[in-house]
């Protein structure tokens, strides 16, 4: 006997028959049901094909307690390896975590190469890690994330925690609910994939709107620092640099609105590269800025980037913070949650395809849309999460 299992973190289980199937299929006779039985016997077509794979299937809602049983185990055996990197060592516990679904699959021979990628393609189908009976870990693309010894493999690692997990279990009011409708509808029009079972986003009662100040100095404050970044990214003088983004932050009186991480980019003596790149993309959470402040008529499908000569204008044009503000306008707070609702189910869209290994769809950019609901959601003080620390969840 051999053994692969794979865990994930999952908001719903019922389609995972119809997974398994688009896996193997082909050239396979699959009986049984994840759903029903809650196990896949799964025989090769061809006569001299014996290896018999069968795949058990347990989640936290028909099966808690091997979850409470197993998961703390799992943690103690990953926090024994000496990681040589301790932040994959986090991400890796944060990962068990938040596990809730668990498939065991068993061969009746050694696992072949062909059977290892059919395996890791199931992993990816459900968005979960792979692990083999040595303790190593892959994730969902093949590539090892950490190996028995703790050295880290070359997979690009994120933990991955479904809704249910973070926020626990769903519930829904009219306000939401229509809501959620009103933005399925103009997805779908768009013929962009939806998922009817993400969740609703709270009523605007249970939200706080920030002020149209306190979205202005964020706007103002990004877009200064965005300049410093780009300049990074581009190989720019950083000294000149850094000392016109001082005077304009100085200038507009916003030098107390920066973030953590946009203040630990100024103060780097050499500016890490990636820490740069992952600010400029912010232009799109300011170009969102912008739109609540009344100074986009619409912001548009998230296929293409911001206008930056624009963007970059609308606030060299002033002398002062005060003339700036005096230009806009905030929008209801009706609009805004409106837009984050949509951009919500627009990323799950983004992030599913790409788990398929898939473009995003109606040519739609992740990065712009990831930074679009960032800006939404910290307007909105969505579970009251700093900037640098607004979840990503689908």
């Amino acid at each position: 006997m051999a053994y692969f299992t794979i865990f994930a973190s999952r908001n719903y289980n019922h389609d995972l028959d119809e997974l398994i199937q688009e896996v193997f299929r082909d050239k396979f006779k699959i009986t049984g049901s994840a759903e029903g039985t809650r196990q896949v016997e799964i025989q090769p077509k061809g006569w001299f094909s014996r290896n018999k794979i069968t795949i058990r299937v347990a989640d936290e809602e028909t099966d808690p307690a091997y979850f409470e049983n197993n998961v703390p185990g799992m943690m103690g055996f990953y926090q024994a390896i000496p990681f040589e990197d301790d932040d994959l060592q986090y991400r890796v516990m944060v990962q068990i975590s938040v596990i809730n679904t668990m498939l065991a699959i068993e061969t009746e021979k050694d696992i072949r190469q062909e059977d290892l990628q059919l395996f890791v393609q199931l992993a990816g189908k459900v968005g979960g890690i792979c692990f083999l009976p040595d303790g190593t870990l892959l994730d969902l693309d093949g590539r090892a994330i950490v190996t028995p010894d703790g050295k880290s493999g070359p997979a690009e690692f994120s933990p991955r925690a479904c809704t249910k997990k973070v926020r626990g279990e769903d519930r829904s009011t009219p306000e939401g609910l229509a809501r959620k409708q009103r933005s399925l509808a103009a997805i779908k029009e768009k013929g962009i994939p939806i998922l009817e079972t993400l969740p609703e986003l709270p009523p605007l009662e249970e939200l706080r709107v920030k002020s149209r100040d306190e979205i202005a100095r964020r706007a103002v404050a990004l877009l200064i620092v965005i300049q410093y970044a780009c300049d990074i990214a581009q190989d720019g003088d950083l000294r000149e640099s850094k000392e016109f983004v001082l005077e304009m932050l100085d200038k507009f009186g916003v030098a107390d609105e920066l973030t953590a991480a946009e203040r630990d980019l100024l103060e780097q003596p050499e500016p890490a590269s990636q820490d740069a790149i992952n600010i400029t993309w912010q232009y799109e959470a300011y170009w969102a800025l912008l739109w609540a402040l009344g100074l986009l008529d619409e912001l548009g499908h998230p296929d293409e980037t911001c206008d930056c000569d624009f963007a970059i204008n609308v606030v060299a044009s002033c002398e002062s913070f005060g003339e700036f503000l005096a230009k806009t306008t905030l929008r209801r707070p009706e609009e805004i949650l409106d837009e984050a609702d949509k951009l919500y189910r627009l990323h799950w869209a983004c992030v599913n395809e790409r788990i398929k290994g898939q473009p995003a769809p109606a040519g739609m950019n992740e990065s712009i849309v990831l930074e679009r609901r960032r800006a939404l959601f910290w307007m909105l003080s969505y579970r009251d999460e700093a900037w640098d620390d607004i979840s990503m969840d689908t």
